[in-house]
């Protein structure tokens, strides 16, 4: 059908008037159009038939080429068709753009539901009954290419028992788990209890580090010394203050008292200062006997090497007591004085020249102390209590308490110590008869009768046989309360005691620990003591 001028489409075809168009068109070498009413028109359209066979084979060729670069044909169906057809499928929603890059981080916190499936990002909720979108890479932002991190930081918060982020995830977004539970359990577990005590100084007067795995970074700390003369019962009061009970073993004590053979030697069981720390926080510190006979007949039967410092071996166990009680006046918030009998005057001078080689500590408080109302809280000094240790029944009368309130007041006037106001008997309702101004001037003073009287009920008076029945079922008369009773009132004015700073600065219990290890090598290298060695010799 190529003559016809419309094809089915009703479309025209360019190929067949394309050549008469160019004809018509086509300028003789002037300028417009060709006139085909003009002379010799006719002439050139319709010529002799060999130039119209060319120009048809032209014509052919030029339309075979203009019919493969033809436009493309759009097909469209009327309205009325067009509206019976059914209507198209609606394509997938796309995931929308992520915003732009905001001022503030974004935070992202997913429930514990979507730690089950795949990581999908934080889309609109599919209503009930809908199919759920399938997951969709998120698009970066426009200007942002691909793997290129956002300009504020994003933060993903996951709970515990979250399963793993997926890798896209994890390489876009930094994730912030919380610690593990066993770590804030491990801050909670009460401290390691002891079970007896460790050396602090060895008997070759060297400082020992193993206390320190026992201490923590607190500072509710009290710190209690004991000293006194040999064999009379520093370490059953310390165990009985500490941790122990009248009933129990003494062999089971935290601080080893001394055994039945040892008392047989005349030997001392405590060597160096032995170190105990209780579940309340409170260091009971034990030391070895000051001025003691059995060290000196060691050092005098060993033939014991002495520092070269010392000629003769009772002047280095005198600045061996010495030592240590310096360094109890130091680092101790109260240091308990034990004598077995009333009283040692070479005991009290002994106090006073240790008070007086003590290493000079600055004092943070500037409390006044009551045994002295000079130039005290220039300097720190330690509470001191007197415990008269074994005290006979005689000891209990209130003109005998007197007496040794006044004896004791009388010979330590000139110390700093303090020595009075911290702890009564009178009080702890240990005598309920006696008035409160009954002492006139009361002193740290406390009184332990032996603990083996409690059980020996011979030895106790009791009614005579003239007398009713009813009293000879009563218990024998003491004069004292128990000794159960006072250990009890004992610990417990102890441990109430003030605890004033040792340093310039709050000490923790580990601090405490490295501050005690300087002054016990400053009081080593004291140059009081030294000098006051040279003049005992």
């Amino acid at each position: 059908m190529e003559g016809s001028a419309m094809s089915e489409s009703g479309h025209s075809q360019p190929g067949l008037y394309g050549l008469e168009r160019r004809r018509r068109w086509k300028e003789p070498g002037s300028g417009g159009p060709q006139n085909l009413s003009g002379p010799g028109g006719r002439e050139r359209d319709y010529g002799a038939p060999w130039e119209r066979d060319r120009e048809r084979r032209d014509g052919n060729e030029e339309t075979g080429t203009s019919v493969m670069q033809k436009t493309p044909i759009i097909l469209s169906k009327p309205p009325a068709e067009r509206s019976k057809l059914p209507p198209p499928p609606t394509p997938a929603p796309t995931a929308p753009p992520a915003p732009a890059p905001l001022d503030k981080p974004i935070v992202l916190m997913k429930p514990r539901e979507e730690s089950k499936g795949p990581a999908s990002g934080a889309g609109a909720p599919v209503p009930e009954g809908a199919t759920p979108p399938p997951p969709v890479t998120p698009t970066p932002p426009k200007g942002e290419k691909e793997g290129q991190r956002p300009t504020q930081p994003v933060y993903q918060i996951q709970n515990r028992g979250m399963g793993a982020t997926t890798p896209a995830a994890m390489d876009r977004v930094p994730v912030f788990c919380p610690l593990p539970a066993v770590v804030g359990q491990a801050k909670l577990l009460p401290p390691e209890r002891m079970k007896h005590s460790i050396k602090l100084v060895d008997d070759q007067m060297n400082w020992c580090d193993s206390a320190i795995e026992y201490l923590l970074d607190q500072t509710d700390v009290l710190v209690v010394g004991v000293l006194g003369l040999q064999g009379t019962g520093k370490s059953m009061v310390m165990s009985l203050l500490s941790a122990n009970t009248p009933e129990e073993d003494q062999r089971a004590y935290v601080f080893r008292a001394q055994s039945a053979e040892m008392k047989e030697r005349g030997g001392n069981q405590t060597s160096g200062i032995d170190f105990f720390i209780t579940q309340e926080r409170i260091v009971f510190l034990d030391t070895q006997p000051i001025l003691s006979p059995s060290i000196l007949d060691h050092l005098i039967n060993n033939d014991r090497k002495l520092p070269p410092e010392y000629n003769l071996p009772h002047t280095y166990v005198e600045m061996q007591s010495l030592q240590i009680a310096a360094f109890l006046f130091t680092v101790c918030h109260v240091v308990i004085v034990v004598q077995d009998w009333f009283t040692d005057l070479s005991l009290y001078r002994f106090l006073q020249t240790a008070e007086m080689v003590k290493p000079s500590t600055p004092s943070p408080s500037h409390e006044a102390s009551s045994s002295s109302g000079s130039d005290e809280g220039t300097e720190y000094y330690p509470h001191l209590v007197f415990l008269q240790n074994k005290a006979r029944r005689e000891d209990f009368c209130p003109q005998k308490l007197r007496q040794m309130h006044l004896v004791i007041d009388q010979l330590m006037a000139h110390s700093h110590l303090r020595y009075k106001g911290t702890l009564s008997m009178l009080q702890c309702n240990v005598f309920p008869g006696l008035p409160p101004d009954f002492l006139d001037s009361e002193v740290n003073l406390f009184l332990v009768p032996f603990m083996d009287a409690e059980g020996d009920s011979e030895s106790l008076p009791r009614a005579g046989p003239g007398s009713s029945p009813l009293f000879s079922l009563l218990p024998g008369y003491r004069g004292h309360p128990s000794f159960q009773s006072l250990v009890t009132k004992l610990r417990s004015q102890v441990m109430s005691m003030a605890r004033p700073q040792l340093s310039h600065t709050i000490l923790t219990e580990k601090n405490w620990f490295h501050y005690a290890a300087r002054i016990w090598d400053g009081v080593k290298k004291s140059s009081a003591l030294a000098e006051y060695s040279r003049l005992l010799a």
